[in-house]
């Protein structure tokens, strides 16, 4: 059943995964996400629900271990900061390229470098751009509250097996900190054997007498052959592009300029934007939920509609060129940030609309 429950934003990710019937989660700690591993230890899901938690000698072989577990049908995810993140890219450009479905979680934290514990948004290019080597995508999700860390638990899932391609819950230092009422979902079995058999063929199981053995692997030493794999790579993700895009807009549709944002700067913009039409200013949101796919069509309709765009994000213009990208240079957009983990204001974002875009 549903439980109300107050949380920090890391750990309605460690409840989401328990409830929704993971199989494993293999971590390093880092902050500002180690509560992720924490609630996860804490709740000793292996005697309950029968969940492997396990704290890896380092983020490059929990990464294996996601690749491994991955391989065999299993419902298995990681989580970690920037820079911690980086050093997991090689292991998701792996799985990536195996046709493999897992669920990463990003924390981010300021950088670059070990920065700063504090939070940024300074993670996008190394997310929707790729970010390891190789054309491959990741599914992105960017939630901006509690709850939504704990509804993008399934979502992720769901989408990473759909598709059979990694999945990113992209969080910041703030919603991951962030104490707030969630919903928490119901609990869910996880899948038995047979039931992995069957949903998953291309899972590895070993080679018995009425089954195939089944190679998971990313490399291919024919380039002929490597070409066609990465030509259906590409095809699914155009799948993905054409039916996996969400967003939210917040009162868009008598803006005359419209805030870019996703996280917790959407959260920020959404007082920016009371303050600004308290001055009668008419200001709106699109906030991107998938940040890949990225609403491109949903954002570019606007072009016509509003006089300009600012991308609010923690960072120093990283979203803001796909939101060019989508404007194709009908209308001004630019871009407004702090960096090094301080946080912006509302009226700093108000400021910036006037002196950038008006």
């Amino acid at each position: 059943m549903e439980e109300v429950r107050l949380m920090k934003g890391n750990e309605a990710i460690a409840h989401a995964a328990i409830r929704y019937g993971a199989d494993g989660y293999f971590g390093y700690p880092i902050t500002p996400q180690s509560e992720i591993l924490e609630t996860l230890e804490a709740e000793k899901p292996w005697e309950t629900t029968g969940m492997v938690v396990l704290q890896a000698e380092s983020e490059i072989a929990a990464i294996n271990m996601v690749y491994g577990g991955a391989g065999t049908g299993k419902r298995v995810m990681t989580s970690s900061s920037s820079p911690g993140i980086s050093l997991k890219l090689e292991g998701i450009s792996y799985i990536a390229g195996a046709d493999l479905p897992c669920l990463i979680v990003n924390v981010m934290r300021g950088g670059p470098g070990l920065g700063t514990i504090q939070p940024s948004q300074a993670d996008y290019f190394q997310t929707v751009k790729g970010g390891g080597h190789g054309d491959y995508r990741l599914i992105t999700l960017a939630p901006s509250s509690v709850q939504e860390m704990a509804d993008f638990v399934s979502l992720g899932f769901d989408l990473a097996f759909k598709y059979l391609n990694p999945a990113m819950i992209l969080a910041d230092g703030m919603i991951g900190q962030l104490m707030e009422k969630v919903i928490l979902p119901p609990f869910q079995n996880r899948k038995t054997d047979a039931e992995i058999l069957e949903e998953s063929p291309w899972a590895a199981t070993g080679k018995t007498a009425d089954r195939t053995r089944n190679v998971i692997t990313s490399l291919e030493l024919d380039p002929g052959i490597m070409e066609k794999k990465n030509i259906r790579f590409q095809e699914k993700y155009r799948k993905i592009e054409e039916n996996e895009v969400r967003f939210e807009e917040y009162m868009c549709d008598d803006a005359e300029y419209l805030l870019i944002a996703f996280g917790s700067s959407a959260r920020i913009c959404q007082k920016a934007i009371e303050n600004a039409r308290n001055e009668g200013m008419k200001l709106g949101l699109f906030r991107p939920i998938t940040l890949w796919p990225f609403p491109t069509k949903a954002l570019s309709d606007y072009a016509d509609k509003v006089k300009g765009m600012l991308s609010v994000e923690l960072n120093a213009g990283q979203m803001v060129e796909d939101v060019r990208l989508s404007m194709n240079g009908k209308i001004k957009v630019e871009h407004f940030g702090r960096l090094g983990g301080i946080v912006f204001t509302p009226d700093e974002i108000v400021n910036a609309v006037k002196e950038k875009l008006t």
